[in-house]
């Protein structure tokens, strides 16, 4: 029975989340709670959360990132980027995203998986512009068509990256592939997983960009066209 009693930090994490307290203070306090469960002292859990922190350094990274991020939104970089596809009138909802997912999927499958993400790109700028690309053309959104235009820019980062990393060779789920199937005696080349992740990686792409393209042809039902300076001119 004793030796269960590292699993409470489940339990903290469990509850943390179904309260809704604060992420990191969730995992900090399961953390705190599985070192107690398995009889480690605070002192040596200090210890132990100092070394983890120095061996990944690169953590302390966003500490140096962070403060950018902060000014570049105070600036208006979401502003800025709304006013810049505002300009460009071809760009529409669907276009955008495709092009996003497109970039997204090229790059995690060279591994720059950290080229994009929701924290970093869809959120300050990717959404911001499929949303003005559609402003454009309809004028304000309702709130139900921002969430949805959304969505559709988180679906595009998730698609583009899931199926995109692992014609990678050196990542993570290729080596989960391949022991998952030799644990059922299967031997796999790493290199063949890959190659064989073009076709699937491929499909998704047209698959999910079909989907971007037909969200403008949804928009355009939805919503009315927003009339131009010519024609507010012609029906004067």
């Amino acid at each position: 029975m004793h030796e269960l009693w590292p699993l409470v930090g489940v339990a903290v994490v469990v509850v943390g989340f179904l309260v809704r307290l604060n992420p990191l203070l969730v995992i900090a306090a399961a953390v705190a709670a599985t070192g107690w469960g398995a009889g480690i002292s605070p002192d040596q859990l200090l210890r132990v959360f100092g070394k983890a922190f120095n061996d990944s350094r690169y953590v302390s990274g966003i500490w140096i990132v962070l403060p950018v991020i902060g000014l570049l939104e105070r600036s208006g970089l979401q502003e800025r980027a709304r006013l810049l596809i505002s300009k460009v009138h071809a760009a529409t909802t669907g276009r955008l995203l495709l092009l996003y997912l497109a970039v997204r999927q090229i790059s995690a499958a060279v591994g720059l998986l950290s080229l994009g993400g929701h924290a970093q790109m869809v959120r300050p700028l990717v959404a911001p512009m499929a949303e003005a690309a559609a402003e454009s053309r309809y004028g304000d959104l309702p709130k139900k068509i921002r969430y949805r235009i959304r969505a559709y820019a988180a679906a595009a980062d998730n698609v583009g990256v899931f199926f995109g990393e692992d014609v990678f060779l050196a990542v993570g789920s290729i080596l989960l592939i391949k022991g998952f199937l030799e644990a059922d005696h299967i031997i796999v080349d790493p290199f063949a997983l890959s190659l064989w992740a073009i076709p699937t990686a491929i499909l998704a792409f047209l698959v999910h960009g079909t989907r971007l393209l037909l969200l403008d042809r949804k928009l355009a039902r939805e919503l009315k066209k927003k009339p131009d300076s010519t024609e507010k001119a012609a029906a004067e």
